[in-house]
């Protein structure tokens, strides 16, 4: 197994060295990540919520809870992840 162009352990370290950066400096999330983040917890929360304050069988526990727990889990949640500034 060669080691030429595809060595990205020391590619790595050799940038490592020449850069050292810290957890903070190279966290690619701005204030607007944390708000998507915080509006899909918030979902999740009101999702559990409506489940919990409907009946077995009503529209609310069977099609809005769930919508709200789709929404936040696997929408909004995600996409703070992805979400990137223009820069």
């Amino acid at each position: 197994m060669g080691y030429g162009l595809f060595n990205f352990p020391a590619a790595m370290s050799k940038e490592m060295k020449n850069k050292h950066m810290h957890l903070i400096e190279s966290w690619a999330f701005t204030s607007k990540n944390y708000i998507i983040f915080a509006v899909g917890v918030l979902l999740i929360g009101v999702g559990y919520i409506v489940m919990a304050g409907g009946e077995t069988t009503s529209v609310q526990s069977l099609t809005v809870a769930p919508i709200l727990l789709f929404l936040g889990y696997i929408v909004v949640i995600p996409a703070a992840l992805i979400y990137r500034d223009k820069k």
